[in-house]
């Protein structure tokens, strides 16, 4: 499967690929042609979503520029005024901010804010945004969260609050002049656009269906070379490395959008293959592998012991994978929280290179790509003998 590397290599030239952005449909382009040229089925699944683009951002105080990013989908905005400061829910609470420049910090900023319509949205982040809604501060401005694989405080199209991330040495300035007016200036565009999946099948009328997937878009500031460039390329190898076996059972290759943002691909995908989910035996996602200093690692979703014991059993046969407990965060999840068996690959030891601008090529090692295919090869070819459900 040697063409992975030449795969990653031009995902990752499209750039930062957010849905909605053009980096994204040329990345969507180039899969549906990849798994068409290596004679799968292929269909498009589109869907509404909301594409944002930043053109400059900038933030003042006393004529001292403050180092200063508009977090994605932040409105446009051009503001001048006064400041004020909020560390916790009570003190947001208590807050006279309307009008102002909100800095937020402390445990405001422990974690991201959800976005308004992710379900798993829990009632603090409830109560912080429809408090937000309701002060209706001129801007919101926040150190990087204490998270630092998601930095931004907000990453919500739904949340009409312009919002911009700012250092923490321009925080302590901020918060050192609390008397001060300050300058914040965001030029910057929301529009509609289409985002889409891209499914190739194999056998697509089979009776037993297997799911490889991966996401292929990424977030606004970043290549996102191992997240996911790297999943995205090994899918497209194994989708050429499958074409060309004969075999009875049906593979279906997803590549999924909007993991990074909302509006989830997924949601479009699940839409679609109502019909036929039921027919899934086992979904197998690739999330952040190939980095050179990462270990890949692998985790199962599954109640039958039998079935973990032998993906372990392996996973065992490659020195350099390690087993990992069960990590809820990216598309198999789609699968395992709706009762079909899931395995998740993925990388140990380089988390902090998600969502950051040095994901890129030189970060990533072939021989780890090639790991990844290979253990999932294995996987898939001994999936293919369990009898149907």
């Amino acid at each position: 499967m040697s063409r992975i590397f030449e795969h990653l290599t031009t995902l990752t030239n499209f750039g930062p690929r957010p849905i909605g952005s053009q980096a994204n449909q040329a990345a969507a382009d180039f899969i549906a042609a990849t798994f068409s040229a290596a004679g799968l089925q292929v269909e498009e699944q589109p869907y509404a979503c909301t594409a944002w683009e930043e053109q400059k951002t900038l933030l003042e105080i006393d004529g001292e520029q403050l180092d200063c990013a508009a977090n994605a989908f932040s409105p446009a905005c051009d503001i001048t005024a006064p400041l004020a400061f909020a560390g916790t829910l009570p003190e947001l609470e208590l807050a006279t901010a309307k009008g102002k420049l909100l800095l937020l910090y402390g445990d405001l900023t422990r974690a991201p804010l959800s976005p308004k319509s992710w379900f798993l949205k829990d009632e603090r982040d409830e109560s912080i945004i429809q408090i937000l809604e309701a002060m209706q501060p001129a801007a919101l401005l926040a150190p990087s969260t204490a998270t630092d694989y998601y930095g931004q405080l907000t990453e919500d199209w739904e949340l009409d609050l312009p919002a911009a991330t700012i250092s923490a040495e321009a925080a302590r300035r901020l918060a050192q002049n609390p008397g001060q007016i300050a300058h914040l200036c965001i030029e910057a565009e929301r529009s509609r656009a289409v985002a889409r999946n891209i499914v190739g099948r194999i056998n697509p009328k089979a009776e037993k269906r297997l799911v490889l997937c991966a996401h292929f878009d990424t977030k606004t500031n970043t290549p996102g070379a191992s997240d996911n460039g790297g999943g995205a390329a090994v899918l497209l190898g194994l989708a050429e490395h499958f074409s060309k076996l004969e075999s009875g059972i049906g593979l279906e290759f997803v590549a999924f959008n909007g993991e990074e943002y909302l509006p989830m691909g997924d949601d479009e995908y699940l839409r679609r293959a109502e019909s036929y989910f039921d027919s899934i035996q086992c979904a197998i996602n690739m999330d952040g592998v190939g980095p050179i200093l990462g270990s890949t690692s692998i985790t199962a979703f599954t109640e039958s012991e039998a079935f973990e014991a032998k993906v372990s059993k392996m996973a065992a046969m490659f020195p350099g994978v390690v087993w990992v407990e069960p990590w809820p965060e990216s598309n198999h999840s789609t699968f395992a929280f709706r009762g079909i068996q899931a395995l998740a690959l993925s990388a140990v030891g380089t988390r902090a290179l998600a969502h950051q601008p040095y994901d890129d090529l030189a970060g990533m090692s072939a021989a780890r790509l090639e790991e990844v295919a290979s253990l999932v090869e294995k996987i898939v070819t001994d999936l293919a003998k369990i009898p149907a459900k």
